[in-house]
């Protein structure tokens, strides 16, 4: 399954464009990190189907890493080919994609700042396939 970071702003180069590209190159599933301008732009076309779509936004579940990787496992093993994540602006998303989505995430009650969201993001993408292969890096509790 592809898991498809679509996010709106440039990370440049920054210290969590490092922390994106680490944790990118260690997930074993297919990895994609896709900018957007902070206005404008279209998400790229879905090819890939079935889908599943998970908007970052502050009203959104809080999951902990293991319900995370359980909803990633479960999707993975009924066929899904790509999980869309979808980080927005500094305005967040509207309603109508908020809507569409098939899971609203939140990293806590707090307000990251939009690049470090990304960075989280894709350290919680290889925290949760490394939990399903049974890799010892996540420890509970």
């Amino acid at each position: 399954m592809l898991l498809h970071i679509i996010a709106r702003g440039k990370i440049g180069r920054s210290p969590e464009a490092e922390l994106v590209e680490r944790y990118g190159r260690r997930v074993t599933w297919g990895f994609k990190v896709t900018e957007l301008p902070d206005k404008g732009g279209t998400i790229p076309p879905i090819t890939a189907t079935p889908t599943r779509i998970v908007t970052m936004d502050e009203r959104g579940k809080q999951l902990t890493s293991s319900e995370f990787a359980r909803i990633l496992g479960r999707w993975r093993d009924d066929g899904v080919r790509e999980a869309r994540f979808l980080i927005g602006a500094a305005d967040g998303h509207d309603e109508a994609l908020r809507d569409k989505a098939d899971l609203l995430l939140a990293f806590g009650a707090a307000t990251w700042p939009h690049m470090l969201a990304r960075a989280m993001l894709a350290e919680q993408l290889w925290r949760a396939t490394s939990i399903i292969a049974g890799h010892p890096y996540h420890r509970e509790g």
